[in-house]
């Protein structure tokens, strides 16, 4: 009698369980705020497991204000603003964190053989695009010159956790650091059981899992002629991220010639082709977004060289004389369906 009981108990409990979990109806939270210079947004849906989901933007503001304390320039007490800081010679233990970011920026800067430069931030500040008051004037050819001596990835070393420089370069993460911060919310998300999310900082965009109806996030590309309001195509994403780099927005124009934010680290000056925007779609928004700014930089042919040689999904807007051509890799074919 008494084993009846409790079977009885049992099945009680598992019926209660199951009618919780069925009656469940998933609900859209959405929250965005201020970070690194610029917005970010998150999306999820919550879960029976996740129902006080809405305390998590205090829980995501701390990540990225972690994330920006570690890798602004533009802060100058920041861990790699302490590093800069370091003549030729210098070495410090730096964070995990940090270590990554720049193990994944070095990656990059080998794989284009310095056009993309983790060590950069001379000729970028010289340009007016970092810290400090923007002046908008063209440095001179000596000025160039000088920024360039002191920008070199192959003097930068990194042993674990340990960073060093053999020359006196300074380190610019901003790249790159967006895309890790978008990856650390995902995580922080994850560790709270959100299934299904979408994360976005400035235009850098990381999805997990599919809506309620079983359908993918969908994000839009925009058009450079249109900015925010005109999207030149949307795709479908499902557990990864797309980061954009583009041209149209960040610059500024001297006696009639445009000088965009994206600069070459080989010439020391902005580039100059016609490649306007790259799309980059990849399980990681670190690396999306540093492979996006390389691509950039590459410019259209040695970009889109560059993306088929490497297997990676990337999608670009080359401007004409009669509006943009698109072009796109192999691996970014399936997002065009």
């Amino acid at each position: 009698m008494r084993k009846k009981i409790l079977f009885s108990v049992f099945v009680l409990i598992v019926v209660a369980v199951v009618y919780r979990v069925s009656s469940f109806t998933p609900e859209l939270v959405s929250f965005s705020g201020p970070t690194m210079g610029t917005t970010y947004t998150v999306k999820f849906y919550t879960t029976p497991d996740v129902e006080d989901a809405r305390n998590l933007k205090s829980e995501i503001d701390s990540v990225l204000v972690k994330v920006n304390k570690l890798m602004s320039t533009y802060d100058p007490t920041s861990e790699l603003s302490e590093f800069n800081k370091l003549s030729a010679g210098g070495e410090a233990d730096i964070s995990r964190d940090m270590a990554y970011v720049v193990e994944k920026a070095l990656l990059i800067s080998q794989m284009t053989n310095g056009e993309y430069d983790v060590t950069v931030g001379p000729l970028v500040n010289l340009w007016g695009f970092g810290p400090g008051k923007r002046e908008d004037r063209v440095p001179s050819d000596e000025e160039i010159e000088q920024a360039k001596s002191r920008v070199g990835y192959k003097y930068l070393m990194l042993d674990d956790t340990h960073l060093s420089k053999a020359k006196n370069v300074y380190v610019d993460l901003s790249s790159i650091a967006k895309g890790y911060g978008i990856d650390k919310i995902g995580r922080a998300l994850e560790k709270r059981g959100v299934e299904s999310y979408l994360v976005e900082v400035g235009g850098e965009i990381l999805s997990k899992g599919v809506k309620p109806d079983g359908t993918f996030w969908k994000v839009a590309i925009e058009s450079p002629a249109g900015g925010h309001e005109v999207a030149n195509m949307v795709i479908a994403l499902n557990d990864v991220a797309v980061a954009t780099s583009g041209d149209y927005r960040n610059y500024f124009e001297k006696n009639g010639q445009r000088y965009s934010h994206t600069i070459n680290p080989v010439t020391g000056r902005p580039v100059t082709h016609r490649l306007v925007s790259v799309s980059v779609v990849d399980p990681s928004t670190t690396m999306a977004d540093g492979l996006a700014t390389a691509i950039t930089v590459l410019g259209p042919e040695k970009g889109l060289a560059f993306a088929q040689q490497h297997n990676i999904a990337a999608y670009l807007l080359i401007k004409t004389d009669f509006g943009y051509e698109e072009q796109h890799s192999d691996a970014f074919q399936p997002y065009l369906k």
